[in-house]
């Protein structure tokens, strides 16, 4: 973890002592200073240099502790004037938070490589706006195609696959028993779908790893980068076959 560096006293100083001129100042000559600073930020975002822009910003954070503490002083410094400049430190956070998000406004629609971690010495602003979690994926499956099995099937990777007496038989001399007669193959060919026979469930078989998958209760879905996604009944929201396998440990 990133440990927070200070900045340095060449930065701190000024702010130190801006916030101690407005809090020795009288509080009706400090306050015009900082709506001054607001004006500045509003009218003049897009004509300020780059380092300008964060300079008056930490003059509106530090200012108004300072003109707060004038304000009290003012008052009497008593306990009412206490309530008064907390009162005042919780109305002017609030806006000034509000003014700083509108001036980042212009940060938000701008993407964001996944995985980015913000800097220790970013800006509140800037880590409040920062990607959380991975970027989201829309997935849209392709639709499982069901092919009643006869004689001779067409094998997507090429060659013909047989079907006699509950057997598929592939041209590489590999072969799937008690299988029953309505079958499916992924866009790719890799996986073969069907119903096991006397319908005991669904049967997934994974060519490459020559793997076999009996699931009971689940109906496939459709294919979605040549993996199959299933789900319980119609209706429900579709999983890949990674977290049923998940699932069906569990249970």
């Amino acid at each position: 973890m990133a440990r927070y560096r200070w900045p340095a006293w060449n930065t701190v100083w000024p702010i130190l002592a801006w916030a101690v001129l407005l809090a020795w100042l009288p509080w009706w000559l400090g306050l015009p200073l900082l709506f001054a600073l607001v004006a500045v930020l509003l009218l003049l975002q897009h004509r300020l240099a780059a380092e300008h822009m964060p300079v008056c910003r930490r003059g509106l954070r530090w200012g108004l502790p300072g003109v707060l503490f004038a304000l009290q002083r003012a008052l009497g410094g008593d306990a009412f004037a206490w309530g008064a400049a907390l009162l005042g430190a919780l109305a002017g956070y609030t806006l000034l938070a509000g003014l700083e998000a509108w001036l980042d406004r212009d940060r938000r629609g701008r993407p964001s490589s996944a995985g980015t971690v913000p800097p220790a010495s970013a800006e509140w602003p800037e880590l409040a706006l920062a990607p959380i979690g991975p970027a989201a994926e829309i997935i849209e499956l392709q639709v499982p195609l069901w092919q009643a099995a006869t004689d001779e099937l067409t094998d997507p990777r090429g060659g013909s696959v047989s079907f006699r007496d509950g057997t598929y038989r592939f041209a590489d001399g590999r072969g799937i028993d008690a299988a029953g007669p309505c079958v499916g193959f992924s866009p790719a060919g890799r996986w073969l779908a069907f119903r096991a026979a006397n319908d005991h469930g669904l049967v997934l078989w994974d060519r490459e790893s020559n793997k076999q998958h009996r699931l009971r209760g689940w109906q496939l879905c459709g294919w979605y980068r040549e993996q199959p996604w299933l789900a319980r009944r119609d209706g429900d929201v579709p999983l890949a076959l990674s977290a049923v396998l998940g699932r069906d440990d569990e249970g």
